[in-house]
């Protein structure tokens, strides 16, 4: 298996489970009983625990497309409400609580082992090396239970794959803002909603697309040229390719069936308002 279309598949199923313990109820309310303070310290602290009790920046490092002053608002005091392993606890008491309420009795079926079996199969052991954040929740223990087992998978290809494409972003020279008008340029979500969702002044965001209009990348109107489209269809290739270690580990045919499991559940948690389309992270709602 050489094509990666097969890893943005998997991303695209995937993130929608994943993607449950940002938007369902559940979670917030852990992070509550937790002691964090507040949404986005909820959001800052539940991903990077698994690192440790690190400053903002290098949550602001690895997360990268967020202005560093939001994740200053976070964290460090985060820690001083609740250590990460408080934190990491809540995270998966809000993420099984979240998935037994949109997934219902699929939750413990035998489908839902069968797909946590292959995506464990694909993901553990996989090199970490360049991958700060996949790196760190490799080390988290696996879940019992089927569903977050599953979830477990589906939140380390997220950060294997988010590894990859800062690095992508990186040595495109695109920075944390421009990758942010690049996508609403690609209109993946508006310009107005990245922008403050990820904390961007409007004054940043137009010189980041200014930055981008002098490479050719952006037209007046803030939608991509033609050579802004092929500039982002060659990262966002990039990122796929780089992602497609876990799934040529797990075989043509285990993908095959890991896609065909993945089918229910997703439309479980979309059909249950589980998340929002369209979202910050640009994952399209599954076709009918």
């Amino acid at each position: 298996m050489t094509g990666s279309a097969t890893a943005r598949r998997m991303w695209q199923a995937l993130e929608v489970l994943h993607m449950t313990v940002y938007f369902a109820p559940e979670p917030r309310d852990a992070f509550r009983r937790a002691g964090l303070r507040g949404g986005w310290m909820g959001y800052f602290a539940s991903r990077s625990a698994a690192m440790g009790p690190v400053p903002a920046e290098v949550v602001a490092a690895t997360f990268y497309n967020f202005h560093p002053r939001m994740v200053h608002r976070a964290i460090p005091d985060a820690w001083g409400f609740a250590t990460p392993a408080e934190v990491l606890a809540a995270r998966y008491q809000g993420a099984d609580a979240a998935l037994g309420r949109l997934l219902g009795g699929w939750a413990d079926g035998p489908e839902a082992a069968e797909a946590a079996a292959l995506a464990r199969r694909a993901t553990e052991g996989r090199d970490p090396a360049g991958r700060p954040l996949f790196a760190a929740h490799a080390t988290l223990p696996w879940p019992d239970r089927p569903h977050l087992a599953l979830w477990h998978a589906a939140t380390l290809y997220r950060e294997f794959r988010g590894d990859g494409h800062v690095a992508c972003l990186l040595a495109a020279g695109v920075d944390g803002c421009e990758a942010n008008v690049l996508a609403a340029g690609a209109g993946k979500a508006p310009g107005a909603f990245l922008r403050e969702y990820r904390g961007w002044s409007e004054e940043d965001w137009a010189a980041a697309a200014a930055r981008l209009g002098s490479r050719g990348w952006l037209e007046g109107d803030g939608l991509l040229s033609e050579a802004g489209r092929t500039a982002r269809a060659a990262l966002e290739q990039r990122t796929d390719d780089l992602a497609m270690v876990p799934w040529r580990h797990l075989g043509e045919e285990g993908c095959a069936r890991l896609l065909d499991l993945l089918d229910r559940p997703t439309r479980l948690v979309v059909e249950a308002g589980g998340e929002p389309f369209p979202n910050p992270v640009g994952l399209p709602a599954p076709s009918a």
